[in-house]
């Protein structure tokens, strides 16, 4: 599979923007797993270009992380256009425009999925930004508004029709949220729409490597993006590789592997953000990373409370010698 100049080999995997989740840090983590690209947190048009320090933090990327494309979301073609030059001078690998975020403050807005609503401003929109940046454009989106507006097949190819690289489709309308199942069978027909060439990439509810694998060999698509199930659960990367490569399950990470992984994303997110804010964000990682494991109640509130890293490093050295196999 190839987007613009970047070839990203067979049956990639794609860690999904998450606001507040895919942030340098974890997306550090995520590589080392075998994440074949990744985007940043998605990042407001309209911060940008008033350069609110938020929206610039998330523009910032290393080389490790790459492939690598910086996610925007507005509602104003000329403040997308001015936004997406800006995010190029920030050199990702790709520009890519959400046009699937449910969320209320941003779909009522206009927004995110809230584009699906006007499709000529999308397609407007996104033909101004292709024009306006050297980089390859993609897109994420969703199936359509609502059941009564699933038109993906016939979006997908008015938008390849505006010069993007690659389509992502969540497999939900912007009604369900994140609710019920993901409705892959229209993901597949964009795919075998004989009129699309570009790159067709799923998403939605991709929570084990054997879906991942029936997904694949069911619709066809070039290319999985994960959400959701990579928190808490990176690995989840590696265990679909593995699984595709020989049919086999990975086997489950060690306490010792786990308890490694949190501390390297624990001294990444400080490093990252400093402390508080860095050890704060971690919080849901820190508990999650370590779910299902019996009478973890005090170990886990240590976990979600403390401000301080030696009693957190100590917690984390705890956790190896109270569970080792």
């Amino acid at each position: 599979m190839q987007i613009g100049s970047v070839n990203l080999g067979e049956q990639p995997l794609f860690l999904a923007p998450m606001e507040d989740v895919t942030d340098s840090s974890f997306r550090h983590v995520c590589k080392y797993f075998g994440a074949d690209m990744m985007y940043t947190e998605f990042v407001s048009s309209d911060g940008l270009i008033r350069d609110a320090k938020k929206s610039l933090k998330k523009l910032a990327i290393e080389d490790a992380e790459r492939p690598i494309g910086i996610q925007l979301y507005g509602h104003l073609i000329d403040a997308m256009v001015e936004a997406a030059r800006i995010a190029e001078a920030a050199r990702p690998d790709v520009i890519d425009l959400n046009f699937g975020c449910p969320m209320r403050k941003i779909a009522t807005r206009g927004a995110g999925a809230g584009m699906l609503c006007n499709v000529p401003l999308m397609l407007e929109m996104t033909k101004a930004i292709v024009n306006a940046v050297k980089l390859p454009v993609t897109v994420k989106t969703r199936l359509g508004w609502d059941d009564d507006s699933k038109n993906i097949v016939d979006i997908a190819e008015r938008l390849q029709d505006t010069g993007i690289a690659a389509i992502a489709i969540h497999g939900r309308t912007r009604a369900q949220l994140y609710k019920g199942e993901a409705d892959w069978t229209l993901i597949g027909a964009v795919k075998n729409n004989s009129r699309m060439h570009i790159p067709v990439i799923g998403n939605g509810d991709i929570t084990s490597a054997e879906i991942a694998k029936e997904k694949f060999d069911r619709y066809g698509v070039d290319g999985i993006m994960i959400g959701r199930a990579t928190c808490g659960r990176p690995w989840i990367f590696a265990e679909i590789k593995h699984h595709l490569a020989d049919g086999k399950q990975m086997p489950p990470l060690t306490i010792e592997q786990k308890v490694a992984l949190a501390k390297m994303h624990l001294h990444k997110s400080v490093e990252y953000k400093g402390i508080p804010t860095g050890i704060f964000e971690m919080r849901r990682h820190l508990s999650n990373y370590f779910k299902g494991l019996p009478d973890f109640k005090q170990t886990r509130m240590t976990l979600v409370t403390s401000l301080d890293m030696d009693e957190l490093e100590q917690t984390l050295e705890s956790i190896v010698h109270r569970y080792r196999e």
